[in-house]
C-alpha cells in the first residue's frame, strides 16, 4: 500500500450487515495479528455497531462481506476518498465464530492481506 509505514500496522475494517457474525468473528480472529489494527461494522441501521465516516477515514483497506456491503459504502460515502474494498463474497449463513465461517474467513482474507502487506495488488 502506497505511503504506509512499514512498521505500522495495517489498518483494515470488516464489514457485514449487522456486525453479529460475520463481521465481528473476523474482528476476532485478526486483533491479536501483529501486522494489523482490526475493527467490525455493520451497514444497517440496527447494526450492533454501524459503519462510520471515522471508520472508512481510519482504514486502509476494507473487507466487505458481499457486494451489497461494498455498494452501500460506496454510495452512503462517496464524498470520501474511499480506502480499498475487498469484496469476500461470504454468505450470511453462519454464527458468531462458527468453525465453518472461521475458515471461509480465513481462506479469503489471508491472500489478500498478504498481497496488501507484501506490496502487491488485492483485489478491489
Amino acid at each position: 500500500m502506497a505511503g504506509r509505514e512499514p512498521n505500522r500496522p495495517l489498518r483494515v475494517l470488516f464489514v457485514c450487515s449487522m456486525n453479529r457474525w460475520r463481521s465481528p468473528t473476523a474482528e476476532q480472529l485478526y486483533r491479536l495479528d501483529p501486522r494489523l489494527e482490526v475493527r467490525s461494522a455493520g451497514t444497517r441501521s440496527g447494526a450492533r455497531r454501524r459503519v462510520s465516516e471515522a471508520d472508512l477515514r481510519w482504514a486502509e483497506v476494507v473487507f466487505a462481506m458481499d457486494r451489497e456491503h461494498g455498494s452501500w459504502i460506496a454510495a452512503q460515502f462517496r464524498h470520501l476518498e474511499l480506502p480499498r474494498i475487498v469484496v469476500l463474497e461470504i454468505p450470511d449463513e453462519y454464527r458468531y465464530m462458527d468453525p465453518r465461517l472461521q475458515e471461509v474467513l480465513r481462506a479469503s482474507v489471508d491472500p489478500e492481506l498478504n498481497s496488501i502487506l507484501s506490496g502487491g495488488s488485492a483485489n478491489a
